[in-house]
């Protein structure tokens, strides 16, 4: 069965959205890229020699930084003076409504770990969606992803393409799974990484190889640029997806689920068709999004 092309749409809004008159996604993106950027500088000047964990979040191998909550009141701070009338979906803080009919969705270091480290994948990521905050429901009129350590800016607006450094970007078409270099992240939780291990030992002798970079956000915009095949992740939370799954898309990827549905926590999958409808199927073979554990986030 082929994917669902409407998985992740970006041709249309929804029809029950409200929005503000005068809506322009590229002013939007630019928006998400001046606001990304600017993060992302107060990320790499303000990064101390040594990292210390402020808090935990799902267990205590999910760490939070001050710089994590210092950028991310930055965003919200921007976004309130310049679109007072949105809501604002964030990773470290309390949820904001709006009016608008418009959700921005920040991850403000996308790769926590990397950056606890100083390994060098985490990045920035705005995007801003239309209807309800569920990947599965909303749509994504634009989005920015900042890598934090080579500067590069992924951008993307709904009907608008996707571009890196202002170069348009198209997705690989590879011959097969088995000749797909694939990206993938595990989550935190045991239990979930035991039974992803299961299905990464699965999918690994059926594709030419993984990479696991730590940054849903970076894999996601890799894989727009041509550096990544294919890619697939369980766990990921909105913040986490919200502007690479738009770069992917408008790029021309197809980006969804499993068994029918769009992207979200349950699985994310992202490739060029047909091979991806090819990724689907093994990981649904493997019953990659039944039953496990504890629910939480990815790692990153």
């Amino acid at each position: 069965m082929e994917p669902r092309a409407e998985s992740y749409p970006t041709d249309r809004l929804p029809g029950d959205v409200d929005l503000d008159v005068g809506v322009d996604v590229e002013t939007l993106r630019a928006l998400a890229r001046s606001l990304a950027c600017e993060a992302g500088e107060q990320v790499r000047s303000g990064r101390p020699e040594r990292v210390e964990v402020a808090a935990t979040k799902s267990n205590d191998v999910d760490p939070v930084t001050d710089m994590d909550r210092a950028v991310e009141a930055r965003l919200r701070r921007r976004i309130a003076a310049e679109r007072p009338n949105d809501a604002i979906l964030g990773e470290e803080g309390d949820d904001v409504a709006g009016t608008s009919g418009l959700t921005w969705v920040l991850d403000p270091i996308d790769g926590t770990v990397n950056y606890l480290y100083g390994v060098a994948s985490y990045a920035v990521s705005v995007a801003v969606v239309a209807g309800p905050v569920d990947p599965e429901r909303w749509t994504a009129l634009a989005g920015c992803v900042h890598s934090v350590v080579d500067g590069h800016t992924w951008t993307a607006a709904r009907g608008g393409g996707a571009e890196r450094d202002g170069r348009p970007l198209r997705v690989n078409r590879p011959e097969s799974l088995a000749r797909s270099l694939l990206g993938t992240g595990f989550g935190y939780a045991p239990e979930r990484r035991a039974r992803q291990g299961e299905v990464l030992a699965h999918v690994l002798p059926r594709v030419r190889d993984i990479r696991r970079l730590g940054s849903a956000a970076i894999d996601l915009c890799l894989l727009a640029e041509g550096a990544l095949d294919l890619y697939y992740e369980r766990g990921l939370n909105p913040w986490d997806l919200a502007a690479g799954a738009l770069v992917a898309a408008e790029a021309g990827a197809w980006v969804g689920g499993l068994r029918g549905r769009g992207p979200g926590s349950a699985m994310t999958v992202a490739g060029a068709t047909p091979v991806v409808t090819e990724l689907v199927r093994l990981l649904e073979d493997a019953d990659a999004g039944g039953a496990e554990g504890p629910a939480e986030g990815t790692e990153g």
